[in-house]
């Protein structure tokens, strides 16, 4: 195919967009994507590309080039405007289950940070990657290779911007510590940026809440983890749904160790902020496997081990759970401390260099990264920002990355208007521009103040969050 042709590149960003609502629907969707780590002693499977998902139409009012197909055993969608500006916008969407299956999900890319995107010229393409499962590494790998394979079927871009949801933004972090040549800037959404964090925090949540509610606990569980204990532990915290009102999402009868198990998930998640009584009341409200409240339960059913990664990877031989906000450690949380139970990591499990899956993010920024990420997101907690603030200043690269926080409970719940305001602030500082501006992390009194997550959040667009707490 001929290569398209590349006008003039435009000066400027505009600030026009079309709303995109992230709602409680959305959220929801998720009780089908159980990130409990896979057995690492199963078959491989065998892939196959669903070609039927590649095509994609364009969208009203905009005019741009389409074009899909298979590159490396992966499908790819490409998007070029016919006012190209010469940049490129690469996409990385999050984790899709262990099938076999390798498919394009349209409701995964939003409308109105596309229509942004071809509006100011920028062309932009997707991966499906070459494998499911949380394999990270293939999909940096595989966006990677889509990058360099545009050159070719379209012309070699000016800049490079890489941008990703949930598993996508685990992407996006670590391409930005491994390809500082291809990429100018990463945009990690709702991401892994912790990395092995995040499933600390599913083991935390498991172990902890067996042991307030049952005064024992175990890993890995039994086959009747779900149907036998996981009821007595609800009941025991009160924190089994009403069927009749769970979806209203007004508060859960927490008995005295619910509370105590509500403080610690807090402390484990982010720490004392805003949005967080929402979030506690909403996570463990919304079904899995058609049973109200079992969705972050679900989460600790694995076996410790992630897909490609021989050896367990979780790691809480040093976590000191707390129930409340004092830091002294009084004595029911000296007695959970010493009870519960402590799984070590395998010296196989955890790798922190090269790209072996799950590749580490170690802070070691090469170009301008921007985060967004929901204080209420208990799925991927807003710790994940934590963690990784601490990385990139253990590196001394702090001023190269800006962290945003956003009101809501949902996982990746932002409006159109936050994805394009934080891409737009990005490139401008990518191009040369000053440092955008962002929110404290590793302040515990700026994150808890009450007006943390205002700066930086939209309410214009009608019911865009799921459970927002009003700004003061």
């Amino acid at each position: 195919m001929k290569k398209l042709p590349r006008p003039v590149r435009r000066a400027g960003l505009r600030s026009r967009f079309t709303p995109r609502v992230v709602g409680i629907a959305a959220a929801l969707l998720l009780i089908t994507l159980v990130l409990a780590p896979s057995s690492s002693s199963a078959a491989r499977p065998k892939y196959v590309l669903d070609e039927s998902t590649l095509p994609f139409q364009q969208l009203d009012g905009t005019s741009a080039t389409q074009l899909w197909g298979v590159h490396n055993n992966a499908g790819y969608r490409i998007e070029v405007p016919d006012n190209w500006n010469g940049d490129l916008i690469m996409w990385t969407h999050g984790y899709r289950g262990e099938g076999e299956r390798l498919f394009f999900n349209d409701s995964e890319f939003p409308d109105g940070f596309r229509r942004w995107m071809l509006d100011e010229g920028y062309a932009w393409a997707a991966s499906t990657y070459s494998k499911n499962s949380y394999n990270v590494s293939q999909g940096v790998k595989d966006t990677h290779a889509l990058s360099r394979f545009f050159n070719g079927k379209v012309d070699r871009p000016d800049s490079v911007y890489i941008a990703g949801y949930s598993m996508g933004g685990h992407i996006a972090a670590v391409s930005a510590e491994r390809y500082g040549n291809t990429y100018s800037g990463a945009m990690p959404l709702c991401g892994v940026v912790g990395d092995y964090e995040l499933f600390d925090y599913f083991l935390d949540v498991n172990v902890a809440g067996q042991q307030l509610a049952l005064g024992r606990s175990q890993f890995p569980v039994g086959d009747d983890y779900i149907s036998d204990t996981v009821p007595q532990i609800k009941a025991a915290l009160g924190t089994t749904p009403d069927p009749a009102t769970w979806f209203f999402f007004q508060g859960l009868p927490l008995t005295e160790s619910g509370e105590q198990f509500k403080q610690l998930v807090e402390l484990r998640s982010g720490g004392d902020r805003p949005n967080f009584d929402e979030a506690f009341t909403f996570w463990f409200s919304i079904p899995s496997g058609g049973v109200l409240g079992n969705f972050l339960w679900d989460l600790g059913t694995g076996d410790g081990t992630i897909a490609e990664r021989p050896g367990v990877v979780l790691d809480n031989t040093d976590t000191v759970y707390q129930v409340d906000l004092d830091p002294a450690i009084s004595d029911v949380e000296a007695q959970l401390n010493a009870d519960i139970v402590r799984v070590e990591p395998d010296p196989q499990g955890r790798v922190r260099q090269g790209l072996a899956n799950p590749p580490s993010v170690n802070g070691d920024l090469r170009m301008p990264v921007l985060t967004l990420h929901n204080l209420g997101d208990l799925f991927v907690p807003f710790h994940n920002e934590i963690e990784y603030a601490k990385d990139v200043a253990a590196q001394h690269k702090s001023d190269m990355l800006v962290q945003r926080a956003i009101r809501g409970v949902d996982h990746c719940g932002f409006t159109s208007g936050e994805l394009i305001e934080g891409m737009s602030d990005l490139i401008a500082w990518a191009e040369g521009g000053p440092r955008p501006a962002g929110d404290v992390t590793l302040d515990p009194a700026a994150v808890a103040a009450d007006d943390y997550g205002c700066t930086f959040t939209r309410f214009d667009e009608p019911a865009a969050h799921t459970l927002p707490t009003p700004c003061p």
